[in-house]
């Protein structure tokens, strides 16, 4: 009896290799979809971080500031609530008594997702004060 070799691949073999290639297809789907998770949440943030300098810039640019809050919804994903408030500043080098202003602080914070995700963004904006309402704090 001759013994003829054996040419190909055993089921052995090829068992081990498709567990190799699943494994190895796994880790690969993982890595492309983690950064697909985290292209997605970095386009979510430079959204938030636009409707808030643009809610900003458009209270910035008001002449007269009244405080109050105000809130709204952008594209129904984003919530926002925009902040006016008197904001107290003492320096000691400068009295805004003798210069007849107000600081008003301006604060935005925009709310999205199902697990609360929030930016906020304030800033200070000084202000004259009207003629009559100099006079009837000084009273």
């Amino acid at each position: 009896m001759q013994k003829t070799k054996q040419q190909g691949f055993s089921l052995l073999e090829v068992l081990v290799a498709f567990a190799i290639l699943a494994v190895s297809l796994g880790i690969l789907l993982k890595i492309f979809s983690g950064g697909a998770n985290t292209a997605l949440l970095a386009e979510e943030y430079t959204s938030a971080v636009q409707i808030a300098e643009s809610l900003m810039a458009n209270e910035m640019a008001k002449a007269e500031m009244l405080p109050g809050e105000t809130v709204g919804d952008e594209d129904d994903r984003f919530h926002w609530l925009l902040s006016v408030t008197r904001a107290p500043f003492t320096m000691e080098d400068i009295d805004l008594e003798k210069l007849n202003a107000e600081f008003f602080r301006v604060a935005v914070t925009v709310t999205w997702g199902d697990d609360g995700r929030e930016l906020h963004l304030s800033t200070l904006k000084l202000l004259s004060k009207k003629p009559d309402e100099s006079k009837n704090e000084s009273q």
